[in-house]
């Protein structure tokens, strides 16, 4: 079965429709022209790739806070889109419940952009996002998860972890980040997103010096504690990237269909609460929030 065959949920992506929903005054970066995406637009690539449904993550870049436009994709696409929002720390517990009525099934952490000390002050929102049923996630970069590993492990809310934990490639796989990473595994409630190769590679595609990393993981998580993600629509990469090729790759560096299978559909299935019905051509109501 070729991997274009094979049912599949991305995990990473993105929406920017800044026509409809402007940035924020204040954002430290404006994606633009082929950086733009709307969620109308990924909807014909997932169509064309076979992509069934898909985890909207909010961008620090263009929206942070704003959720609009993720909502409206939600919304629009109920059929289609889950979602992770960007909160402020001090989010009421009735803001984030009507959040996840509209089928936010996460928050966004980001010290890769942000620093630490935001979500080491974020004690009170793990609680609330563990109390509704929600993930954490975070991206990190290179060492950062050494300080917040620990922290991580502490909480009681599922984490969420972005693009490999994006190590540093030239520190090797001993480095304290990518070690304490692999540490959040005991917990049993961290799942972790083969992903963003681009993000930290120091090589062309098919990022070859990314693959110890994501074996290691899939090792010690394994496939039910790992999922996978485009990044569409590629902000800030330092190549052309398609959807296609990502696609191959993933195929490339996971062969055996049974161990895709289990990370690109069981397993973002069971975490997020799609629904299991073959036919999500219904772009408006077609099946309700999670649960």
């Amino acid at each position: 079965m070729s991997v274009f065959d094979e049912a599949r949920i991305d995990c990473h992506c993105h929406a920017f429709d800044p026509i409809r929903f402007p940035y924020r005054d204040d954002t430290a970066y404006r994606p633009a022209q082929q950086e733009v995406g709307t969620p109308a637009q990924f909807v014909r690539v997932m169509d064309a790739y076979g992509v069934r449904h898909a985890l909207l993550v909010g961008p620090t870049s263009g929206y942070r806070t704003d959720n609009r436009c993720l909502l409206d994709a939600l919304e629009t696409h109920r059929a289609r889109f889950r979602g992770i929002a960007v909160v402020d720390n001090d989010i009421s517990r009735d803001e984030l419940a009507a959040l996840r009525q509209s089928g936010v099934v996460g928050v966004a952490f980001n010290p890769a952009m942000e620093g630490i000390e935001l979500v080491l002050s974020a004690g009170a929102l793990f609680a609330a996002l563990a109390d509704l049923g929600m993930v954490a996630q975070v991206q990190v970069a290179g060492d950062q998860m050494a300080s917040l590993g620990p922290w991580l492990a502490r909480q009681p809310a599922s984490l969420l972890v972005d693009h490999c934990g994006r190590p540093d490639i030239a520190a090797g796989g001993g480095q304290a980040g990518f070690q304490a990473l692999l540490r959040l595994a005991d917990t049993g409630r961290t799942t972790v997103k083969l992903s963003g190769w681009q993000k930290y590679s120091r090589a062309q595609h098919p990022y070859e010096d990314t693959w110890p990393y994501a074996h290691a993981l899939l090792r010690t998580f394994g496939p039910q504690h790992c999922v996978w993600g485009s990044d569409w629509p590629f902000l800030r990469a330092p190549e052309r990237l398609d959807y296609g090729p990502l696609l191959t790759l993933f195929e490339q560096m996971v062969p055996d269909v049974d161990v895709r299978r289990q990370i690109q559909w069981d397993t973002p299935r069971r975490l997020f609460g799609f629904d299991a019905l073959p036919n999500t051509s219904d772009t408006t109501h077609g099946e309700s929030v999670v649960s």
